[in-house]
């Protein structure tokens, strides 16, 4: 069996995943800044920066803010990038 073919098998997987999980992570900040900056324009304008120290508090801020949007978006890039730091240290 040739070990050089396995070996670049599972450095492409890695590389793919490693890249993957960058992108959803850069995603999810960006958007996260997004978020906080949308609440900080709304009033209470405390929730702005409230939402950014403490993040899982961003969507709950911006669904009660009607930035739906935002919020959703930002719940599944936390979903994407949980399961794919799972998926890179198993």
């Amino acid at each position: 069996m040739n070990s050089r073919a396995g070996r670049r098998t599972f450095v492409r997987a890695d590389l793919i995943l490693t890249v993957a999980l960058a992108a959803v992570a850069a995603s999810w900040f960006t958007l996260h800044v997004a978020l906080s900056v949308g609440l900080l324009r709304r009033p209470p304008r405390w929730r702005g920066l409230v939402g950014f120290v403490v993040a899982p508090l961003a969507p709950v801020f911006g669904f009660t803010a009607r930035l739906r949007v935002r919020s959703a978006l930002w719940i599944v890039l936390a979903v994407a990038y949980a399961v794919l730091r799972f998926r890179a240290y198993a």
